[in-house]
This record gives C-alpha cells, structure tokens and sequence, in this order.
C-alpha cells in the first residue's frame, strides 16, 4: 500500500513540475521581444536622421511594423507600432520629431 501511496505522490509531483515548467517557457518564448525593439531602434535612428520615407510598413519574422509621422497637439512625432501576429502582443511608443 505504501508503494502505491509513494508511486502516486511521485506521479503527482512529476506532473506539476511539468506544468510549472511549461507555464516559464511559454511565458518566456511569448514575451522574448529583444530582436524586435532591436529592429524598432535601428528604424528609429534612420527615420529620425530622415533616411526613412514614412510612413513605413514592413514584417521583420512574425511581426508586423508600422511607422508614421504625425502631429499631436501642433508638434511632430514618430509612432512606432509592432505587433505579433501569432501572440498578440503590442509593442507601440512615441518619439518627439526635433528636426
């Protein structure tokens, strides 16, 4: 009987260490975004130097990037907008345009 107890416990302990380590690498692969604000940097620097013609529209791997310039209460900006077309996840900021 003791055997059975110690097989099941065992079994059970198995399991939901199984599901925890799951649930981190899930988490971890959904929310790995350093290649793609990598990328929303380099466009940053070139449309702020102007060597990109806005608006700009790309897919870098499973992402889909939008670059436009406009006027928010009468100053230029620069909204960048990533968004994962798998997860869902957005990534979106602003940069005031000074030139």
């Amino acid at each position: 009987m003791e055997t059975l107890v110690a097989s099941v416990l065992t079994i059970v302990i198995f399991m939901v260490s199984s599901l925890i380590l799951n649930n981190v690498f899930g988490s971890t692969m959904k929310h790995q975004t350093g290649a793609i604000e990598n990328r929303l940097y380099e466009l940053e620097y070139f449309a702020q130097h102007h060597k990109l013609i806005l608006p700009h529209y790309e897919d870098f791997r499973v992402w889909n990037l939008s670059i436009e310039a406009q006027v928010k209460n009468s100053k230029p900006f620069i909204f960048f907008e990533a968004v994962n077309h798998t997860t869902k996840v957005v990534i979106h900021y602003q940069r005031y345009d000074h030139h």
